[in-house]
């Protein structure tokens, strides 16, 4: 069975995406290779790490489960329309809200985790 998407990044959500990817760089000596307030783009061996503006961000609660912890994958593709396809027919389903459809699209797995199809950053249309 051919795989329908490549591992993409790790996505982390943050109120301040600046100082948790200073943080990050430091930790792992990753790279930057994007930055502004709302995104963070890291790159380490063989991973990339974002870290994404949420401004109502609430840190979760270990080990408690009141605020459940805040990440996703991004999954990369070269055919946004037909990996969405073989991943609903894999057991996922659409998320009603698409920020952005036409670069990723949010889908929840069975456990009801978010996670996103996207095509990888520097690639062609």
């Amino acid at each position: 069975m051919a795989a329908i998407a490549n591992f993409g990044a790790i996505a982390l959500d943050s109120r301040d995406p600046r100082g948790l990817g200073q943080f990050y760089r430091a930790l792992l000596d990753f790279e930057v290779r994007y930055e502004s307030d709302e995104l963070v783009v890291l790159q380490g061996a063989g991973v990339l790490l974002t870290i994404e503006h949420v401004a109502d961000h609430r840190p979760p609660d270990w080990p408690g489960n009141q605020v459940p912890k805040q990440m996703h994958l991004d999954l990369f593709v070269a055919d946004l329309d037909g990996a969405e396809q073989a991943a609903v027919g894999c057991g996922t389903v659409k998320a009603d809200f698409q920020p952005a459809p036409d670069r990723w699209r949010v889908l929840i797995d069975p456990s009801g985790h978010p996670f996103c199809l996207t095509v990888p950053p520097g690639a062609e249309e």
